[in-house]
């Protein structure tokens, strides 16, 4: 081994010399492909300037820094190197990483915020990975590492972009020179970036009535956002909307500690969009639901996709359950906020022929209680949990009024409520024919109602045109429908507002979706309609076609 060491050293040593001559005479083509070795300190220092780095990839996957097997370089130089190009492949594994970091950066003022827009998916235009993505600042696009043979290097060269943001570090680079820039004006971009809620802040937000101003000189109200309708995506924003109401959900989402623990890519993109929304710094007054709507997709097996409307009531109950699974601490305990907020229990008396009985239990209606009548009738009582009750609208009339034009029947919210005093039946039909009783035991802090507009038949979707009256303000259910009797230690708290009003305008299957909604801080009402937001009259709330309801129990 010594003796291999006497006969490289000279060897070693001519290299230097070369190498060192043709830095001299200004080859610097010459040196950049025969890079220093790990010994050369010397020159590594000066090429310091450059970016001397390995791949981002390699960094990200946990790369080892410095010696390459992890022992003392005198060691390492005693080994045999078998030829030059494994030496030089492995020369960057083995140089510790050093980035410089400037304060002054002649670039900065090519910055360009109206490009800006981190609503859309984190992938590198061009090889579409999304490891390692950085997004131009000067441009906008994405491109993935900032290595020499990096598309986000490449750019800078051929287009003369400058500074790049590291979308996971949130880290502002100067490529092709490869120095951190570390400037305080770059911090609004970082909160656009990545929103950030203190508790504190969250707590006064209902307080808040200052307007924001966007980058192009309009005014917009923070958590009364437009959302972008990507294709036929508007059952998503109405529900998105509607949901951004509930002050207890929104708090939650609005901190990322609280939900760190799920892995659900669908939790943590809903959480990005509640920060989004209630933004009180977005560089434009919209936001456009992009990564949501993909982690939807992926989620719902594309029963919910772009381009294709659904219901915002299937929606919002698939959307309800789904974050609940993925939220909740363990099966044993199935809590999470969704079943907090909205979670109600119904009693459910059914009565079923007893021919019909071996076909429930079958289906898996057994454990309930069971009472037989004398005319073979079977009566099964249940108690059931909800999340959402559908009311049935009265069927409308047939026939045209003397002006030849169809009567739109008006009912009362009461009257449909009926369903659930637990006397009133109503008869199903499948899985078999049953006589149901409901009865509400637990009345939850935010009632999601949902009128049944829609039937389906073997031809055609029917849309039921009947107007629903309803208070916006002051819903007392205790007079309508028997309530349970509260704990000693607590008051009955039966009465409602409406915070949010689903609306469908159109033809069945086709048409559009809208949704009214409360800003608390000032008790106004505002309609919205994707992109479009406007302030409206409690009135004109109660004059539309109801479709899907929230309402929030009185402290």
């Amino acid at each position: 081994m010594g003796a291999d060491e006497e006969g490289q050293s000279p060897a070693r040593k001519r290299e230097r010399e070369e190498e060192s001559a043709a830095a001299d005479e200004g080859g610097a083509a010459a040196a950049a492909e025969k890079r220093p070795r790990a010994g050369d300190e010397s020159e590594g220092a000066s090429l310091l300037g450059l970016a001397n780095y390995a791949d981002e990839e390699e960094e990200e996957r946990g790369a080892p820094r410095g010696h390459a097997n992890g022992r003392p370089r005198e060691e390492e130089e005693e080994e045999d190197d078998e030829g030059e190009e494994e030496d030089e492949r492995r020369a960057p594994e083995r140089r510790p990483r050093q980035v410089e970091l400037r304060r002054d950066c002649p670039y900065l003022d090519t910055v360009n915020r109206q490009v800006l827009d981190f609503d859309f998916e984190k992938f590198c235009s061009i090889s579409l990975s999304n490891l390692n993505v950085y997004a131009c600042l000067v441009c906008g696009k994405y491109y993935q590492g900032r290595g020499l043979k990096s598309h986000a290097y490449t750019h800078s060269l051929e287009a003369g972009h400058h500074v790049f943001i590291n979308l996971q570090t949130e880290k502002v680079y100067c490529l092709p020179d490869g120095y951190e820039i570390n400037d305080p004006s770059l911090e609004d971009i970082r909160h656009v970036l990545n929103p950030r809620f203190a508790r504190e802040q969250v707590k006064i937000l209902d307080k808040n009535k200052q307007w924001s101003r966007a980058l192009d000189g309009s005014n917009y109200l923070p958590g009364m956002v437009g959302l972008n309708n990507i294709k036929e995506t508007d059952f998503v924003n109405v529900t998105i909307q509607s949901l951004m109401r509930i002050t207890p959900l929104r708090n939650f989402f609005l901190i990322p500690e609280n939900y760190q623990h799920s892995k659900s890519p669908l939790v943590h993109r809903f959480g990005e969009l509640t920060r989004k929304i209630w933004h009180a710094r977005n560089f434009k007054g919209q936001v456009s639901p992009h990564e949501f709507l993909q982690a939807v997709m992926k989620a719902s097996e594309k029963k919910f996709q772009i381009g294709v409307q659904s219901d915002p009531v299937e929606f919002m109950s698939w959307l309800l359950n789904t974050l609940h699974a993925k939220l909740r601490s363990s099966k044993k305990k199935n809590r999470s906020i969704i079943y907090d907020c909205f979670q109600g229990e119904l009693e459910v008396v059914k009565e079923i022929h007893r021919k019909h009985l071996v076909d429930d239990e079958q289906n898996g209606e057994a454990g309930s209680q069971v009472e037989t009548t004398s005319d073979g009738m079977v009566t099964q009582t249940s108690r059931v949990p909800f999340l959402m009750l559908g009311l049935d609208l009265p069927p409308p009339p047939l026939f045209k009024d003397a002006m030849e034009k169809n009567i739109i029947p008006q009912v009362p919210l009461f009257n449909i409520l009926k369903k659930f005093d637990g006397e009133t039946v109503t008869e199903v039909v499948r899985p078999s024919i049953a006589r149901m009783r409901y009865r509400v035991i637990r009345l939850p802090k935010y009632m999601i109602l949902h009128m049944r507009r829609f039937t389906k038949n073997n031809f055609f979707v029917e849309k039921n045109p009947t107007l629903v009256n309803f208070p916006v303000k002051n819903l007392e259910l205790k007079d309508y429908i028997p309530l349970p009797k509260p704990k000693e230690s607590e008051k009955l708290r039966s009465k409602y507002d409406l915070i949010a009003n689903i609306v469908h305008d159109g033809k069945p299957g086709e048409g559009c979706y809208r949704v009214f909604v409360q800003r608390k801080s000032e008790e106004a009402w505002y309609e919205m309609q994707d992109l479009h937001v406007t302030e409206t009259l409690p009135q004109m709330v109660a004059l539309s076609e109801a479709y899907m309801q929230i309402y929030e129990q009185h402290e």
